[in-house]
């Protein structure tokens, strides 16, 4: 090669660096004007011949239509040629949109003006016109490339020539239009279901289509419904799935009850809430001989009546759980089986599937066994009534429950020192008169009773899993074999150090970083904190520092439980995956091959989404309750302490409910409050004040609107006079998102940037 060659080459190369570097830098700062010296310097040098390869360079790109000329000697991106992403529009209350992309860090941000009337749940394509110097995007969004079809509930407004729905989402903040001429029986004050049609470029509002009536907002019912259609829950079974279910042959054979293993005269009783209908568990005790027990958990053979893939089990697929709503129970199963032919009542014959366990006093398991069994309920009873004999040694059966609870016990204090965790939180319930008003909240308490039930139910899971995850080859090796898993990975040291900090607030240390330590100090800080005022607002940020139990075939194990195995299999009247147990357990005692792995998993991580759903259903309708009954004690005053700080406000739980409202920050008297994000505190600009998570507050109830399921408290800081305001509160999200925030209430969410995809529980 001679040297003009040899020249020509490495100065192509050189090009091609800088005109990298050059692309890389436009792309890094969208927002920026760059002049050609400021180009040259930083992608190779400013010497004169770097600024006459970068004006080479710069000409080219201007040719292609990269770039274009903004000022003089000025260059910026051309806008097709910004960074673009697609991702799923995330809605707040003002109108603006942050879009959550995957792989990013960090969501896009897009003003109102930007959004191109994209709305929540829209997958859409995002440029990004601005960076910021702390590495947050700001983006246009160019193109909606799918519309989402969720429905929208909200309150019909009719005036005289068209109709107008005010949303209950805060993530629709503008009204939907329907059309007076389509829809002319809807009356003014209707709650309905709604789904976008169309927007079209414009138009201040998005015209929808209508979905369902539901009837005058505030009617109990309505309310209800209007929640489960919200995340699109049914409240009814379609004809089709009831006549499947009523054309199911309730006989009990003599063949039938031939094939099974016969428990009906052995003492079997199940223990249920006051308010249960459907009775899925039961258990069965007899003596063997001194010191030795057959314990037998008796499941619900649900999958005896319901056939894969049939009408009634498509539906189970689709609903995944049954959904516990403050005032009743959306069932997964049509009620003549979940209420008749698969629940364990009384004095009745009944099918099963039963996990048998020969025990001796130290909890041994001398012989095990699992299969398909006929029961004969001797009893039936409530929790209170096993805590009274549990408590006095008389009544009904005894000495059968003594024993149980005997046993259970053990198996409790056995499972804490192999380091599950204690989780002890109460469960907020609400007295309802005739008509589903709230007359007073009340806690949940876990007893004795409970406890023997739960630990014998955590039996059965276990070593159903146990039997189920492996086969013996002729060989003797362990072979594994497709299975349903409840599965809790470790919490993240991130989680943990936030937690730790969180509790130093109120005196307390936490020294476990990682393993079963963190097990064992979380056990002994439930202890200290037990009956004290931070109590509930500890437990709720322990919850929340572990990560989310979810179904998988891959098993990770159960950190909270401290169980190497584990899957549901005791509740398949309410639970889908529990259905799925049962037939990869009756599958496997029949020497079957090990199940299709990608359609179980995909099976599990339908029933995870669904459980997410479910249980945001439910917490939405205990807030509904909490404001309902809120709404007549307007202008009362009470104790709470704080639960979380977000930069607009300050969470309040109250002592004696654990309700929570926000206060807002512009609101408080005395002062101008800022959230200092570092210290996770309200600092007063002139007095020094400090508010932070814990402190012991006043508050006064300022405003309880149903419809958003939002209260606003009035923050009474000593010292300060209080002022009421004549202008309304604004909406809690009526502000940009924020960057981070802390909650603890009990019926509150918290975000962390990113919600958590899965929900903690056992």
């Amino acid at each position: 090669m001679n040297k003009n060659n040899s020249r020509r080459t490495s100065r192509a190369a050189s090009n091609k660096d800088r005109r990298s570097a050059i692309l890389a830098l436009f792309r890094e700062f969208p927002n920026n004007k760059f002049s050609l010296k400021q180009l040259a310097s930083v992608s190779g040098g400013a010497s004169k011949e770097g600024r006459r390869e970068t004006f080479e360079i710069l000409g080219q790109l201007f040719e292609e239509g990269v770039v274009e000329e903004c000022a003089r000697e000025k260059y910026r991106l051309t806008r097709q040629h910004l960074p673009h992403y697609e991702g799923v529009a995330d809605m707040t209350t003002s109108g603006a949109v942050f879009v959550r992309v995957e792989g990013l860090e960090e969501d896009i941000f897009v003003n109102q003006r930007n959004t191109a009337n994209a709305l929540d749940g829209d997958r859409v394509e995002v440029a990004v016109i601005h960076r910021g110097k702390d590495g947050r995007m700001e983006g246009e969004i160019t193109r909606i490339v799918e519309r989402n079809r969720k429905p929208y509930v909200g309150i019909a407004e009719v005036g005289a020539h068209q109709i107008f729905v005010r949303a209950d989402s805060r993530r629709m903040p503008m009204d939907i239009y329907l059309s007076k001429r389509n829809y002319p029986d809807i009356r003014d004050g209707e709650k309905v279901v709604v789904r976008i049609a169309d927007w079209q470029p414009g138009s201040k509002s998005p015209v929808g289509e209508l979905v369902e009536r539901l009837g005058l907002a505030g009617n109990n019912d309505t309310e209800m419904h209007a929640i489960l259609a919200e995340y699109e829950l049914p409240y009814r079974f379609e004809p089709e799935v009831e006549e499947a279910a009523a054309a199911i042959d309730a006989r009990i054979t003599a063949g039938e009850i031939a094939s099974r293993r016969d428990f009906r005269d052995t003492t079997t009783f199940t223990v249920d809430p006051a308010d249960a209908k459907d009775f899925d568990d039961a258990l069965s005790v007899r003596k063997v001989r001194d010191g030795v027990w057959e314990v037998g958990v008796h499941i619900a053979d649900v999958t005896h009546y319901v056939r894969p893939h049939s009408v009634i089990d498509d539906e189970a697929v689709e609903r995944g759980t049954s959904v516990y709503l403050v005032d009743r129970t959306v069932p997964m199963l049509p009620e003549r089986l979940s209420n008749e032919l698969c629940s364990l009542r009384p004095n009745e014959t009944s099918l099963c599937f039963s996990a048998v366990f020969t025990l001796n006093e130290q909890l041994e398991i001398l012989d095990e066994w699992f299969g398909r069994t006929v029961i004969h309920s001797n009893r039936r009873f409530t929790y209170a009534e096993a805590q009274e004999v549990i408590e006095t040694g008389k009544g009904d059966f005894a000495e059968e429950i003594l024993t149980l609870n005997r046993l259970a016990q053990e198996l409790r204090r056995q499972r804490f020192r192999n380091g599950a965790i204690s989780f002890e939180r109460e469960e907020v319930k609400f007295r309802l008169d005739k008509d589903g008003k709230p007359l007073g909240v009340y806690f949940k308490e876990q007893k004795e009773s409970n406890q023997m039930i739960e630990e014998f139910m955590l039996l059965a899971n276990r070593r159903v899993a146990e039997f189920c995850s492996h086969r013996r080859s002729e060989k003797g090796r362990a072979v594994p074999r497709t299975m349903v898993y409840r599965v809790h990975d470790t919490p993240s040291e991130e989680k943990l150090d936030r937690f730790r900090q969180f509790i130093l607030r109120f005196g307390h240390v936490f020294k476990a970083t990682k393993g079963r330590a963190v097990a064992k100090e979380m056990n002994k800080l439930f202890k200290q904190i037990k009956g004290s005022t931070e109590e509930n607002a500890v437990s709720t940020m322990a919850v929340r520092a572990m990560a989310k139990a979810y179904y998988s075939t891959d098993n990770i194990g159960h950190y909270g439980l401290a169980f190497p195995c584990y899957t549901h299999f005791t509740s398949p009247i309410r639970r889908y995956p529990d259905m799925m147990v049962h037939r990869l357990l009756a599958h496997y005692l029949a020497g079957g091959k090990s199940a299709d792995k990608a359609e179980i998993d995909a099976l599990c991580e339908r029933a995870s989404d669904r459980e997410i759903v479910a249980a945001e259903a439910e917490r939405a309708s205990i807030k509904y309750k909490m404001v309902e009954f809120m709404k007549e004690h307007i202008g009362e005053e009470f104790e709470g302490h704080i639960s979380g700080l977000t930069e607009w406000g300050v969470y309040v739980e109250l002592d004696e409910t654990h309700i929570e409202g926000m206060s807002f920050l512009r609101d408080i008297e005395g002062d101008y409050f800022a959230f200092d994000e570092t210290a996770y505190e309200i600092v007063g600009r002139s007095t020094g004040r400090r508010l932070t998570l814990g402190d012991a507050v006043r508050i006064r109830v300022k405003r309880a609107d149903l419809q958003k399921r939002q209260l606003d408290f009035e923050l009474l800081l000593p010292d300060v006079p209080s002022a009421r305001r004549g202008k309304g509160a604004p909406d809690y999200e009526n502000v940009r998102k924020p960057r981070s925030e802390v909650r603890t209430g009990s019926s509150g969410k918290r975000a962390e940037g990113r919600r958590s995809a899965r929900r903690s529980g056992k």
